[in-house]
C-alpha cells in the first residue's frame, strides 16, 4: 500500500513538473527593454531638465543619439545613486523635490544598457518635455541683468562684488517664481540676490547688510525654484536689485554677465516668504581634524512655517543635520545630509510646511574634514575660519519660512516646473 501510495505521489509531481515546464517553455518572452519604450520616460522625467542643452548638466540626454554613447556611465551612476543628485537621509523627511529613481527605473536602466542599449521604436517615443529655451521656470515677466560684462582675471583672488541694477516697478511685486542665470558657469562660485527699497540705508556687506532683503542664492548647479500657490516674495516698487557676486579664476580671462527672471503671481500671495538662516562664524578647525563639530541655533519668537533647508559649507563639509527643539522638550530630526557634498549644494523642500511655534529652537550641527583623508581638502596643515573663499570655510543653516498666523491658502513650496 505505501509502495503503491509513493508511486502515485511521485506521478502526480512529475506530471506538476512537466506541466510547469510547459507553460514555462510556451510563455511568451518578456518585452525587449528599449530607450524609446522604457528608458526615456525615465531620462524626460528625472533627467532633462539639466541634461539638455545649454543647462548645467555636461552633456544632453534629450533623445537616443544624445544618450547612447553615455549609456555604461548612466548605469553606473543609476546604480550608485549618485544621479540624480540628492543627500537627504531618506529616515528624516519627506521631500517634494525628492529625484530619487526606483529601484523598478534603476532596474530598468540597467537591463537597457545590459541588452546592448538598443533603441526600439520611433512609435514608441513619449511626447519630448517642452522647456523655455534658457529657464527652468518657464518664460519670465521680467529678466534683469548685470549693467555690463564683468571681466573675470585669469588668476588670483576676486573678492566678493556687489552689483546694483534698477527694478523700474511702478508697484509693489509678489514674485511665484525666480531664476538665476550666471552668464559664465565656469567661475560664477556663487550669486546672492537682495531686494533693496528706495532710500533704504545699507549697513555692513553680504549676510549681515541691513537694508536690503534676501531673495535667495545659487550656485552653478541650482536650477530656478517656482513656489506653491499661495506663497510668494514681495519686491516693493522702485526697489533695486542687488548681486553678490562671488567668482573664482579658472586661468582664462573670462566674461560674466547674470541675469535673473521673474514670474510674477497672478494675485497677493497669502502667505510671504522670507529667508532666515542659524549661522555660526565663530569657529577654528585644527589642522588633520577629521570630524570638526560646529553647531548653530535659532530660537522663534513666533509660529512659523518652514518650507525649505539649505545647508551651507564648503569643500571641508562633511555633515550637516537641522533638529526642531519644542517647548515641550521634545526633538525631532527635520533634516539629515550624512555626505554633504560642495559641488551639489541642494535645496530641501518639505512636501508639507513645518510648522514650529514660538519658542521652538532650530539646532544645526555640521561636521568639517580637515584631514589628508579629504581629497577635496586644500591644505590639511592649516587651522581653519570662517571666511568668503572656497579654503576658507562657512556654516550657515538657510531656511525660508512664512509666518503661521497669515491666512494659509496652500501647500508648501514647490520645486520648479520641471522638477529635479
Amino acid at each position: 500500500m505505501k509502495r503503491e501510495f509513493r508511486r502515485s505521489h511521485a506521478v502526480i509531481i512529475g506530471l506538476a513538473l512537466i506541466s510547469l515546464l510547459f507553460v514555462a517553455a510556451n510563455k511568451p518572452p518578456a518585452p525587449a527593454i528599449t530607450f524609446t519604450k522604457d528608458v526615456a520616460p525615465i531620462l524626460f522625467k528625472n533627467c532633462a531638465e539639466c541634461h539638455r542643452s545649454g543647462e548645467i548638466a555636461p552633456m544632453s540626454l534629450m533623445s537616443y543619439q544624445e544618450a547612447r554613447p553615455w549609456a555604461k556611465a548612466i548605469r553606473e551612476r543609476v546604480v550608485d545613486r549618485s544621479m540624480p543628485p540628492w543627500s537627504a537621509d531618506p529616515k528624516h523627511g519627506e521631500w517634494a523635490n525628492d529625484p530619487r529613481l526606483s529601484q523598478k527605473e534603476i532596474d530598468t536602466v540597467v537591463a537597457w544598457v545590459n541588452a546592448g542599449a538598443p533603441k526600439g521604436d520611433d512609435k514608441d517615443l513619449p511626447p519630448t518635455p517642452k522647456f523655455t529655451d534658457g529657464w527652468t521656470i518657464g518664460k519670465p515677466d521680467v529678466v534683469i541683468e548685470m549693467p555690463e560684462e564683468y571681466t573675470v582675471p585669469a588668476d588670483g583672488t576676486v573678492p566678493y562684488l556687489y552689483f546694483t541694477m534698477p527694478t523700474n516697478f511702478t508697484e509693489d511685486k509678489w514674485v511665484q517664481a525666480m531664476e538665476i542665470r550666471p552668464g559664465n558657469r565656469s567661475v560664477v562660485h556663487h550669486v546672492i540676490a537682495y531686494s533693496q527699497e528706495p532710500g533704504a540705508k545699507v549697513t555692513g556687506e553680504g549676510e549681515s547688510a541691513r537694508g536690503r532683503t534676501h531673495l535667495g542664492g545659487i550656485t552653478p548647479n541650482k536650477t530656478g525654484i517656482v513656489y506653491g500657490d499661495g506663497y510668494a516674495r514681495q519686491i516693493k516698487k522702485g526697489s533695486s536689485i542687488v548681486f553678490q557676486m562671488h567668482y573664482t579664476t579658472n586661468g582664462q580671462v573670462t566674461k560674466d554677465r547674470t541675469k535673473i527672471g521673474f514670474v510674477f503671481a497672478k494675485e497677493p500671495g497669502k502667505k510671504m516668504l522670507m529667508t532666515g538662516n542659524a549661522a555660526n562664524a565663530r569657529f577654528s578647525i585644527p589642522p588633520g581634524d577629521p570630524s570638526y563639530e560646529v553647531k548653530s541655533s535659532k530660537t522663534f519668537n513666533e509660529d512659523v512655517l518652514i518650507t525649505s533647508f539649505m545647508p551651507h559649507m564648503h569643500v571641508r563639509g562633511k555633515d550637516f543635520s537641522y533638529t526642531a527643539v519644542y517647548p515641550d522638550g521634545r526633538s525631532e530630526i527635520l533634516l539629515n545630509v550624512p555626505k554633504y557634498d560642495f559641488n551639489w549644494q541642494l535645496t530641501y523642500l518639505p512636501k508639507k510646511p513645518i510648522l514650529l511655534p514660538k519658542g521652538a529652537r532650530l539646532d544645526c550641527v555640521a561636521h568639517y574634514d580637515n584631514s589628508p583623508k579629504n581629497r577635496f581638502n586644500p591644505d590639511p596643515t592649516q587651522t581653519v575660519r570662517w571666511g568668503d573663499q572656497t579654503w576658507e570655510e562657512m556654516m550657515i543653516g538657510w531656511y525660508t519660512y512664512a509666518r503661521a498666523d497669515e491666512p494659509q491658502k496652500a501647500p508648501a513650496v514647490s520645486s520648479s516646473s520641471s522638477s529635479r
